[in-house]
């Protein structure tokens, strides 16, 4: 039997006027029927250029597919995508191989709705009615557990969190019922809990259709739960590929054995060797976000999205507080509430003793020096328009304009090699470098004002582990050498161990449990932490079957009518420095 997709030799390029990429170097793979192939590798090994590849993509990218074959097999009929010409590529994409892209935001409309981007595809390639299509869509949401679908469908790109956008590429891929799934990082964004529950989904979605997979990520417990076959790649070219069991326990090439290693583990890592100081740079206070709805010819508000109730904490000078809950918990709102991109319903933020909700335009200008941010999606936060060079340095133009050209570039290179990019990186605009790449690019701009407090928004999600590994180290050592303080914001629990000083725990907008890492981590009081914990894939393909998954239940909505308040319970002591949310 053939296998369902054959990839012969591709090799891709993208060329320029100064140098031609190599991306691509003569690959071959194949997936089987039913077969789930995982391609990992560092960002910018190629991934996915090939991924983009298989789907014909890569050409609206700037690249060129200048070797190879690629065949999919439909029915008794083999095709090679290469020599297609567009109407046929047209049918294939969606239909019979569909994609979850990488990162959400450019990947959805941001003018159309999600009900309207969700019908589509269906509408388009099923030949149904709106409104069949639009039921289909529901239930699809539901499936990937997203709240309140129907009220999702009305909303757009931008009005939803990272997580909830992933989720929806996800909802999109599926719709069709593919043959083959091409899933590109399509976890990175969401929680633990939630990721177990899609890649649960796909997993039922995958025996029920006998759909096939190609799985390309950075995350390795991810592949030790879903891969038949690993393919391991590096600068474009594959370096090993066995069966997941095989090379988890005997890797024998040693890239695939440093990757392995630098996987981060519950239990396995030490955080912080600092200890922060007795000063307190920020303290939060009762902060609350409601966000309205408004319905109707004269838009009256009927109810509030709750997205963030009545949460205090506070950092400390050269501590780092991580913020771990599922998506669309708050965390990124809480995020920024802090760095005033939002402003509260209520409560404070005090950052060195200053409310930042309260002062001036031009005190909030200075404080702005001693507060940066790295956000979520790097691609949305970062101008196509400016070089790396004037990106990593734009902050010290807006706050430093006497700086000149020369010493902008000289802090540039600086910049850029603390995140492991080099000169040649310096004149390349933000779409020429991968996603792990543009995030680092992210974080090099946050340092470069040498802020007191950064809040760090998934800093490290779309790194690969070994890049992951080197850039937590350099937070650390920043920390240490210049007494940074850090709001982590993410969902790795491996990351958050390595990182921070203490962990607070969000739940639909609440904070339920805060305290030292090592203890919410290992010794967790709030049954929602505890759920979050049993989740945490292992890199032990052996184990696979041992990981909770949580039942798929809807979340409970944020939504409320209007004067329907929630009633928040308080946070009582269960250890020194250790509070849990009253039941």
């Amino acid at each position: 039997m053939q296998p369902l997709l054959s990839v012969e030799g591709l090799s891709v390029e993208f060329r320029s006027r100064e140098r031609t990429v190599h991306a691509v170097k003569d690959l071959s793979l194949t997936v089987g029927d039913g077969e789930t192939v995982a391609i990992v590798g560092e960002s910018g090994s190629g991934k996915s250029v090939t991924a983009l590849s298989i789907m014909r993509l890569i050409e609206q990218e700037g690249g060129m597919i200048t070797a190879g074959a690629i065949r999919l097999r439909q029915g008794d009929m083999e095709r090679d995508i290469v020599a297609l010409q567009p109407a046929e590529l047209q049918k294939l994409r969606g239909k019979a191989v569909s994609m979850i892209f990488q990162e959400p935001m450019t990947s959805l409309n941001p003018v159309l709705s999600i009900g309207d981007q969700l019908s589509e595809v269906l509408m388009r390639h099923n030949g149904v009615s709106r409104d069949e299509a639009l039921a289909e869509a529901r239930r699809m949401l539901d499936r990937v557990r997203i709240s309140d679908a129907g009220a999702r469908l009305r909303q757009y790109p931008h009005e939803l969190s990272g997580g909830m956008r992933q989720r929806v590429m996800i909802a999109m891929a599926l719709l069709c019922r593919p043959k083959l799934l091409i899933a590109d990082e399509p976890t990175t964004a969401l929680d633990v809990t939630v990721q177990a529950q899609v890649i649960a989904l796909l997993r039922e979605l995958q025996r029920e259709l006998a759909m096939s997979m190609l799985f390309i990520t950075h995350d390795l417990g991810v592949v030790a739960e879903v891969a038949d076959r690993v393919v391991v790649m590096r600068h474009g070219e594959r370096v090993e590929e066995a069966g997941c069991v095989e090379l988890y326990a005997r890797p024998r090439a040693s890239y695939t054995r440093a990757l392995i290693a630098a996987v981060p583990r519950l239990g396995e890592e030490a955080g912080p060797s600092v200890e922060p100081g007795d000063e307190t740079l920020l303290a939060v206070s009762g902060l609350t976000k409601r966000f309205p709805i408004r319905k109707g010819l004269f838009r009256r508000t009927v109810g509030h999205v709750h997205a963030v109730e009545n949460v205090s904490f506070d950092i400390r000078a050269g501590e780092t507080l991580a913020l771990v809950g599922e998506s669309g918990c708050g965390k990124s709102t809480t995020g920024r509430l802090v760095m005033r991109l939002l402003e509260p319903t209520e409560g404070q933020v005090l950052l060195g003793g200053r409310d930042v909700h309260r002062v001036s335009r031009a005190d909030m200008r200075s404080a702005r020096r001693d507060m940066q941010m790295i956000f979520q999606d790097p691609y949305a936060s970062l101008n196509p328009r400016m070089k790396a060079a004037d990106v990593v340095t734009e902050p010290l133009a807006i706050f430093e304009p006497s700086v000149g050209s020369r010493q902008r570039r000289e802090r540039a290179l600086e910049l850029l090699s603390r995140v492991e990019l080099g000169a040649e990186h310096l004149d390349r605009y933000p779409h020429q470098f991968s996603g792990g790449q543009r995030q680092r690019l992210c974080i090099a701009r946050a340092l470069c004002l040498n802020p007191k407090l950064i809040v760090a928004d998934e800093p490290v999600s779309a790194l690969d582990v070994s890049v992951q590994a080197q850039v937590l180290k350099l937070m650390r050592t920043l920390q240490e050498e210049l007494g940074i303080s850090y709001l982590f914001i993410s969902h790795d629990m491996g990351t958050v161990e390595r990182m921070s000083h203490r962990v607070a725990v969000m739940y639909m907008g609440e904070i339920v449990e805060i305290g030292p890492t090592r203890e919410v981590l290992h010794a967790p009081r709030h049954a929602y932490t505890k759920q979050l914990l049993a989740a945490v894939p292992v890199p032990d393909p052996s184990r696979r079957l041992k990981r909770v998954t949580l039942d798929a239940r809807e979340l409970p909505s944020p939504l409320r009518a209007l004067g329907d308040l929630p009633v928040t319970r308080p946070l009582v002591p269960v250890a020194p420095g250790h509070l849990v949310q009253a039941v």
